[in-house]
C-alpha cells in the first residue's frame, strides 16, 4: 500500500501548481501542442518546458514529437487510477 501512496503524491505534488492544474484541464479535452498550451499563458517557452517535465516525470502527461513541434496529452489510464485512490481514501 505505500507504494500507492509514494506513487500518487508525485502525482499529487505536480497538481498541486495552479498553472500545471490549467494545463492539465487543457489537456482533458484532447491532445494539444506546445505552442497551443503556451498561447493560454503570460510566461515563456522555458517555463512551458519546466512544467510539462514536472507533469510528464510524473506519468500524468505523454508526450509525442511531430517534426519541430511536442504534442501533449494525458495517460487516461493513470488519470483513472489516481482518481480510484482518492476514492478509495477519502470514502466514508
Amino acid at each position: 500500500m505505500t507504494k500507492k501512496y509514494e506513487k500518487n503524491i508525485k502525482i499529487l505534488k505536480a497538481l498541486s501548481e495552479v498553472n500545471r492544474l490549467k494545463i492539465v484541464d487543457m489537456l482533458s479535452s484532447g491532445e494539444k501542442c506546445a505552442c497551443i498550451i503556451l498561447e493560454s499563458f503570460k510566461f515563456t517557452q522555458p517555463t512551458l518546458s519546466h512544467h510539462m517535465k514536472v507533469l510528464m516525470d510524473s506519468g500524468i502527461v505523454k508526450c509525442r514529437k511531430e517534426g519541430t513541434w511536442i504534442h501533449y496529452r494525458l495517460d487516461k489510464e493513470l488519470c483513472d487510477e489516481v482518481l480510484d485512490f482518492l476514492n478509495e481514501i477519502l470514502k466514508e
